[in-house]
């Protein structure tokens, strides 16, 4: 019997910070405890002042001539950073594509309700994407499907309080026609 082996989603990094006797360059530009911009400065010489006050001395961006080195608590500003990623993560508003599939033959009441359900998924934030699928004969009046999404289209964008805008448009992939609406509100 095989085995499968799946690649591992990758996970978020913190970021990791290189401290105290890490620090491999001569020099550092020192913010001290309290923010203040202390100025250019030995490395030795830093990491001896912050040993003085029992914290750690950080680089806060190495890539900077001469690198940026601040004294601060590393497991705090570990646990601050942590916090401000999760928060970001948190505030995050996913947007996703709910699909409305409509055929050529569709009957009115089955139109109705597939179009109260795609007002209720725009005025959700939701992107829609309107699908019509033919099959066998239906294939030589592809003319007849474009009508469908067009109607389609007409009606939810004249429907109230709601800002529809096409974000993509009519296109034919495979015998499927197809467009993407959201709701600019």
């Amino acid at each position: 019997m095989r085995r499968r082996w799946q690649k591992s989603k990758p996970k978020i990094e913190a970021v990791k910070y290189v401290a105290n006797d890490w620090i491999r360059s001569l020099e550092v530009f020192l913010i001290d405890e309290e923010g203040k911009q202390v100025g250019k400065m030995l490395t030795s010489q830093a990491l001896a002042q912050a040993k003085e006050i029992d914290m750690d001395l950080i680089l806060v961006n190495p890539k900077a001539v001469p690198p940026v080195a601040r004294i601060a608590d590393l497991g705090q500003l570990k646990y601050e950073t942590e916090k401000k990623m999760h928060k970001q993560k948190v505030a995050q508003k996913k947007i996703d594509t709910k699909e409305i599939r409509l055929s050529v033959r569709i009957g009115d009441h089955d139109f109705n309700v597939r179009m109260e359900k795609a007002k209720e998924f725009l005025a959700d934030g939701d992107k829609i994407k309107v699908g019509v699928i033919q099959k066998g004969r239906e294939k030589q009046h592809p003319e007849k499907a474009i009508e469908m999404i067009r109607r389609f289209e007409s009606e939810i964008k004249a429907a109230p309080g709601l800002d529809i805008a096409e974000e993509q448009g009519l296109t034919k992939e495979q015998g499927r026609f197809s467009i993407i609406l959201i709701n600019k509100k």
